[in-house]
Formats: C-alpha cells, structure tokens, sequence
C-alpha cells in the first residue's frame, strides 16, 4: 500500500480522495478468500450449493455449516468470516421472528435482506467498529414469488436469477452466463451448480464437502439429505468422466487424421 494511503486505511469511516472506504474493500477481499457458493433460481424454486473445502481428514464434515435455515420461506449460503456470517444468520431469523409476531406472516424476502443489509451498513459508518467480512447468497419465496438476493459488505444487495459468492466466483458467473436458462428443473440446476463448484475449485468434488439447501413455492427451506447430495454428485462425477472421455477419443482421432495425411504427402 502507498503511504498516502495508509491514513485512510485506518479507519474505517474515513474516505479517500478518490472516493474509497479500504475497510470495505477489504471485507470484500475476506468474502473473495472464502468458499464458493452458488445460487440458482428454476422453475419453482430457488437452489443453493457451496463446496464447504475441507482441508483436512481429520475434520468433520458435518460440524461445519455454510447453508443456514432462517425461516420456513427462508435460508441462505455464506461465504467469508463463518463467525460474522453467523452473527448476520442470528440477526435475520429475529426479524423474521419478530415480524411473524407482530403482523402474523411470513416477511417477505426482499424485506427481511434490506434489513439485514442496513445492519451491514451501519457498520461501514461508525467509527470503532469494522465491517462485516462475509455475503450471504439469501434465498426464499414469499406472495410475490421465489427470490434469490446477493448481499455485499457494503450493505448493497443485488437480485439474481443465478449467482455466486466466494473464490472462483468471475468463473463460475461466466459459466452461469453461458449455460444458465430460465425454465431448467431442480436436476439441471443442481448439475450446473456442481459443474460451477467444480470449475472454481481444484480437484474433484467431494460429496462430503457439498452442501445443498432448497425452498419451493410450495415446500419449506430445508437441506438436502446427504444420501440424495452424495447421488447427484456421483451423478455429475460420471458425466465429467465421459465427457473427458469423449475428447480423448476426439482427440486420438484427430492426430490418426494428421499422421494419416501426412504419409500420403
């Protein structure tokens, strides 16, 4: 960093004369260093997948959490800091609580994530206090359909048809960009989803590190069981294989082709 710089990277309210808040984009640099998560809306309902990278055999799978229950209509996937990300998963499942009892429904998506995200703004305006250093991917269906909402560390929210947070994150955008349609079922979805997770990460993916979480316009947020997670994982590991498969034979072909024209010259 530039020693000009450094003054107004200290604080956290205090902007440079070029318009920027560090802090903020350092908190989006946290976000960027955390596991990748993917979103995607389909005909009736809203899919979220996240590879949890596991580093090590030792941990267990199952203590970790990155997809969060908020409500019945309601979760969300979280990548960056896990403890400030489950500071913000308290905080919705109040709101929602509190607006269930007083109004007696369901608080509509959009509703329940700008109140998230002004509490994140709050903290990028106050001095003695830092920035939330993680997104949240929240998903939910309410009366006005199914929702999908990206949140950032500035407190700013973007709605998405498909998106994602995390490492990886321009690539898999730049899948979804290409492959994404608006009538896919819940299979086609989850299938682009792990080949999203699997072109953002190295290595293959592992059943155990994947995480699911689905709501419906006519079912709840719940998580998928893992037996059904590990099938459609093996399921996309067999398509990756033929496919591969596929273009080595291509390829074969290609340099018998070559090998095969260049003798009759």
């Amino acid at each position: 960093m530039h020693a000009d710089q450094m003054a107004y990277d200290r604080a956290s309210t205090v902007f440079s004369p070029d318009g920027r808040l560090f802090q903020v984009e350092y908190a989006r640099e946290a976000v960027k260093r955390g596991t990748t998560a993917v979103g995607l809306k389909y005909k009736d309902g809203v899919v979220l997948i996240i590879d949890k990278r596991i580093s090590s055999r030792l941990i267990e799978a199952r203590s970790i959490d990155k997809i969060f229950k908020i409500d019945e209509n309601a979760g969300c996937a979280t990548s960056g800091l896990v403890a400030d990300a489950r500071v913000l998963v308290d905080r919705a499942r109040l709101e929602a609580q509190m607006h269930k009892i007083t109004y007696n429904e369901q608080i509509h998506i959009e509703a329940l994530v700008k109140k998230i995200c002004d509490l994140m703004q709050n903290y990028t305006q106050y001095g003695g206090i830092r920035p939330f250093g993680t997104s949240l991917l929240m998903a939910g269906q309410d009366e006005q359909g199914t929702h999908l909402f990206e949140t950032d560390p500035s407190g700013a929210l973007m709605a998405y048809k498909a998106g994602s947070i995390g490492s990886g994150r321009n690539a898999v955008i730049g899948l979804f960009e290409e492959e994404y349609k608006d009538d896919m079922t819940m299979d086609d979805c989850i299938q682009l989803g792990l080949k999203a997770l699997d072109r953002a990460t190295d290595g293959d993916l592992n059943a155990d590190a994947v995480e699911v979480g689905i709501v419906t316009e006519k079912k709840s947020f719940q998580k998928m069981d893992p037996k059904d997670v590990s099938k459609h994982v093996e399921a996309f590991l067999k398509t990756k294989r033929s496919e591969k498969s596929e273009k080595g034979e291509k390829g074969e072909k290609g340099d018998k082709g070559d090998k095969g024209d260049k003798a009759e010259a």
